[in-house]
């Protein structure tokens, strides 16, 4: 992913922040009254206002700064969505049994981190790029794989690498557990701040949007 930097916006302050996943869809309703919807993007993406996170001046500073030195909405950065930030439940505790992201071949190697939502009605597949280094747990048939002499994962990416003579046999499960990061920018270029207004209760409005890639 060009234009980022593989740093995490101050969890402290993104945990008082608001938002969450956003989808486009068309509604028409016809001369019958009968509606026709369609989805208008094949992935959510998420929203968040982390002005509400910011409760002193000295968060406030910490936001600017963070805010020059990604230039703006220049560069991305890794986001920590406190809601859905794990293989599992919030409260959990990942474990490599957790999402199933494939089935081997006998010759495939590389396999992209995923996490399932849903799964009656039209379950989700949402692609994880940014798993959180020291995190992730890869087990094939619900063996766990020893890393990185038989998997790797890139954590730039959340592609799973496995060393040659490694690669999953035709019909094994490829599972994997971790905690992820998002990749998200800053959704404006200028941050407005009114210090009078501010030390009264007033609420800089801080946007951040998820980068879909």
């Amino acid at each position: 992913m060009s234009g980022f930097h593989e740093v995490r916006f101050p969890v402290e302050i993104a945990r008082g922040a608001r938002g969450g996943p956003e989808r486009l869809t068309q509604v028409v309703t016809l001369a019958s009254g009968r509606e026709v919807r369609n989805s208008r993007w094949a992935h959510s993406r998420r929203r968040y206002d982390a002005g509400f996170g910011v409760r002193t001046l000295d968060a406030l500073s910490t936001i600017v700064a963070f805010f020059e030195e990604r230039r703006g909405r220049l560069y991305g950065f890794r986001w920590r969505d406190r809601l859905d930030w794990k293989s599992c439940a919030p409260s959990g505790v990942p474990a490599a049994s957790d999402q199933e992201i494939g089935i081997g071949d006998g010759a495939t190697r590389v396999f992209q981190l995923g996490k399932l939502y849903g799964g009656l009605h039209a379950p989700y597949v949402r692609r994880i790029s940014k798993p959180v280094a020291g995190t992730v747990l890869v087990a094939v048939d619900g063996v766990v794989q020893a890393q990185p002499a038989s998997v790797s994962c890139d954590h730039a990416t959340g592609l799973l690498s496995f060393a040659v003579g490694h690669a999953p046999a035709a019909g094994a499960v490829v599972s994997a557990g971790f905690s992820f990061d998002m990749p998200v920018r800053f959704d404006l270029d200028m941050i407005e701040v009114d210090l009078s207004a501010f030390e009264a209760g007033d609420i800089p409005k801080i946007p951040i949007v998820e980068i879909v890639d």
